[in-house]
């Protein structure tokens, strides 16, 4: 007996099938597509919870399976409001993830997962930092000249 295993003889791929995979550029789009809806979504103060005054959304990961979004936030005040806008997101997660569901056409919407995003306040800091060396910078040749000055 014969078996015809020619690749002629599968069948196409259906990309509904369960191991298919969105790709990379995919994920990203869904991500930012994500970020844009609920960052017009707390401008707009559409979600009323007192506690995300303030709150600006840095970052959506998507993950490959499309089960969780990971969503980073950060505030002006820095980390001080941390817990304080991450328990805001959580008590208002369902309804945030309702209302995107509604707005962003997925199969089946991701569960949102929120943490907080450090960034702003590391490049504040690192600003801070390039900030004293440039007044050091200044005031190393006002010295030079001083001494050179005083050798005379």
């Amino acid at each position: 007996m014969c078996w015809n295993v020619s690749p002629w003889n599968y069948p196409p791929q259906d990309r509904k099938q369960e191991g298919f995979m969105p790709s990379k550029l995919r994920l990203t789009r869904i991500g930012d597509r994500i970020r844009q809806e609920l960052s017009e979504m707390l401008v707009k103060q559409e979600i009323h919870d007192p506690r995300l005054l303030g709150a600006t959304v840095t970052e959506v990961k998507v993950d490959r399976e499309l089960a969780f979004a990971s969503i980073y936030v950060s505030a002006i005040e820095g980390k001080e409001r941390s817990k304080e806008i991450l328990k805001g997101f959580e008590s208002a997660s369902s309804f945030i993830r309702r209302m995107l569901a509604e707005r962003i056409e997925l199969r089946a919407f991701p569960r949102l997962r929120f943490y907080w995003d450090p960034t702003p306040e590391r490049v504040d800091r690192i600003e801070q930092l390039f900030a004293t060396i440039r007044e050091e910078e200044v005031n190393i040749p006002q010295e030079e000249e001083s001494e050179a000055g005083d050798a005379e």
